[in-house]
């Protein structure tokens, strides 16, 4: 990459003609922009991208300036040189990357105004800039998203987009316990996610079947935890430093990673790694992986557990009275906010139906005062509404309203994930290949069709945004992941970014049909809907 101080403009350049219509395909690309913006109006003209074409920026403007570099020169083959400057960039045949004032737009609103001359990008935040950049990609022809030099013309129809989001927090989680994904696999997931103005990428990194961070003063959780996965796979885990890495590569998306140890329940990749945290679990037998050490002792205190690989839940659990335990928590905990820049973390919480309930509560108040003394926000899945919580912490309401109803009215903040409309590991349909089905079966249509807002007893000045878990259960390849996330993540970004009001079901099925050529050229093996009009991608 070459940055030039000031914004010396290459000399003369064939510039398309003001004079030039957009065809019919310029403006649906225009016009089909998910997660659907505020304000968007084209005026029918075209403006073209060329071999010659700047990027013109300041250096307020962070990583997004390099990031649209990246991604146009892998499908355009031109240099794209970035010219960065001191002052407000103008030029013509450029890309305007700028950050100015504007009441209305918070941190992650932008606008986006194309004409014969320029594209310009301006927001408040460079956050807001990726995210018109991402508008900016979608508007631009389908195969600009491919990883490979394909031929132009690279034409943008004339207009402006405003836009901003509904809710805060646009997340989606993906389950790397039941299933370990490599670190590559996680950094696609990550963007893909990214492309969707997704803010939010929530890891749970462990369970019954596997442990997935490294903690250097309890090493057998990996060594041993980590060493299988359901169905008895090798299983995997990711060093602090890869870990480190993959919170840095979300961060220049301006996605925030919120790490998941899931206590005290759905921990016995914990007890199989340490028999002191053992207080006589039983393993259930379909599952359990025989070994000459446990089988002797499986289920005795203060020896370590049988590994798991199947699927059940609610049977593992911490014991308050255990010397180790809290020693256990704590010292995880700290390692892992330590590695975590973000400001969250996310202690599970959920399912734990072995665990006393008078435990449970206080399970939940000593984590909250680690998670705080750590300088973090602590987020639990809802169940944590049963113990004394307030303002500083964050349920994730999946199941039952009645403890987010509660955590709400102690002043926390509520993280909508309803099993019945988000939970992407269940089947779309009874013929689906992938995915289980005891929340429901999830269409494209059911993931769009509901607001978020209207959660009996729920003040919906409570709710922080729209969160989609992945788990793990039945999936093991990208392929896998893609087919569950891909169209239903791309329903539910637009549930969390688009004002209700602006939301329809039959709009947003148009618009996915002509969206359905992105995702093929992004190369995501999706699920085609047979309620959605699918537009293939022109290879001419």
């Amino acid at each position: 990459m070459k940055i030039v101080s000031g914004f010396l403009i290459a000399g003369a350049v064939a510039l398309t003609s003001c004079t030039e219509k957009a065809s019919p395909e310029t403006m649906a690309a225009f016009q089909h922009v998910i997660p659907k913006p505020t304000q968007a109006e084209t005026d029918g003209g075209v403006f073209e991208l060329n071999a010659q074409t700047t990027i013109l920026t300041t250096p307020d403007a962070g990583p997004v300036p390099t990031y649209l570099a990246e991604v146009l020169r892998k499908s355009t083959g031109y240099a794209w040189e970035i010219q960065e400057g001191s002052s407000s960039p103008e030029g013509d045949n450029a890309i305007i990357l700028l950050l100015e004032e504007h009441p209305d737009w918070g941190d992650e609103g932008y606008a986006l105004t194309v004409d014969e001359d320029r594209v310009r990008i301006s927001a408040n935040h460079p956050a807001g800039l990726f995210y018109g950049v991402q508008t900016l990609l979608q508007i631009l022809p389908p195969r600009v998203h491919e990883s490979r030099v394909t031929d132009g013309p690279w034409l943008i129809a004339t207009g402006q987009i405003i836009d901003q989001p509904r809710y805060a927090w646009r997340g989606m989680m993906l389950d790397v316990a039941r299933h370990f994904f490599t670190v590559e696999e996680v950094k696609r997931t990550i963007d893909l996610a990214a492309k969707y103005k997704l803010n939010r990428f929530h890891l749970h990194l462990t369970d019954d079947q596997g442990w997935r961070i490294e903690i250097k003063s309890w090493p057998n959780l990996t060594a041993i935890g980590g060493s299988t996965e359901v169905g008895g796979g090798k299983g995997g885990f990711y060093t602090q430093e890869q870990y480190t890495k993959l919170v840095t590569y979300a961060a220049i998306r301006f996605v925030t990673v919120v790490p998941e140890i899931d206590l005290p329940g759905h921990i016995n990749s914990a007890l199989a790694s340490y028999g002191e945290l053992n207080g006589g679990i039983h393993v259930p037998e379909e599952g359990r992986v025989p070994g000459p050490e446990v089988n002797s002792t499986l289920g005795g205190k203060d020896r370590p557990t049988a590994l798991y690989t199947g699927i059940q839940v609610g049977w593992s659990t911490l014991r308050l009275e255990k010397p180790a335990t809290m020693k256990f928590v704590s010292d995880v905990l700290r390692e892992v906010m330590s590695l975590t820049p973000g400001p969250y973390m996310h202690i599970g919480g959920d399912e734990a139906h072995v665990t006393k309930k008078e435990d449970y509560i206080q399970f939940i108040e000593r984590f909250r005062e680690i998670v705080h003394a750590g300088g973090k926000q602590m987020i639990g899945w809802e169940e944590i509404g049963q113990a004394a919580i307030d303002d500083r912490s964050i349920v994730q309401h999946w199941s039952q309203a009645k403890y987010a109803v509660t955590a709400a009215g102690r002043g926390a903040r509520v993280i909508m994930s309803p099993a019945t409309r988000t939970y992407l590991d269940m089947k779309y349909d009874s013929t689906t290949r992938l995915g289980l089905k005891w929340a429901a079966y999830i269409e494209v249509d059911d993931a769009y069709t509901w607001d978020p807002d209207t959660l009996q007893n729920l003040d919906p000045s409570s709710i922080l945004g729209v969160e989609a878990p992945l788990w793990g259960e039945t999936i093991d390849t990208m392929e896998d992941i893609e087919y569950l996330l891909f169209p239903r993540l791309v329903s539910l970004a637009e549930v969390s970014w688009t004002a209700q009001p602006s939301r329809n079901w039959e709009d947003f099925r148009i618009r996915l049909g002509y969206h359905g050529q992105q995702l093929e050229a992004m190369g995501i093996r999706y699920y085609p809907s047979p309620l959605v009009d699918w537009k293939q991608l022109s290879r001419n």
